[in-house]
């Protein structure tokens, strides 16, 4: 029997253009791990959700589909750190209600944003 709740979101794939810049990317920037599924597929480690990135897919990155976030205690120095590392600062910092928060492109072109409490 499994922990997996009914319904519940489970895991995500993010098209890549190259594997190895990804982890770098995201390993750099966030600390996640990874484990190689032969030479296209790569699973994500510590991100709070399984995921991975798949460069044998025929979806490709893209700046139009669903956006992810991700949290960080810090927004300025994960801003810094996407900048360092690559990747592209699509909408600079802004407030709403309750936080705040950028959205970046990574290494292959998926937009994805980072927010903190307020």
């Amino acid at each position: 029997m499994t922990d997996i709740q009914h319904h519940s979101l489970n895991y995500i794939e993010l098209p890549s253009v190259n594997n190895d810049v990804m982890k770098t990317f995201y390993g750099k920037v966030f600390g996640w791990s990874f484990i190689d599924y032969g030479e296209t597929y790569t699973a994500i480690q510590g991100a709070g959700l399984d995921g991975g990135f798949d460069m044998d897919s025929d979806r490709k990155p893209s700046e139009q589909g669903a956006l992810i976030v991700l949290y960080s205690n810090d927004l300025e120095v994960s801003e810094a750190s996407i900048r360092a590392e690559g990747g592209i600062v699509t909408k600079s910092i802004f407030s709403f209600p309750g936080g705040r928060r950028f959205h970046f492109n990574d290494p292959s072109g998926n937009n994805l944003a980072v927010w903190t409490q307020a």
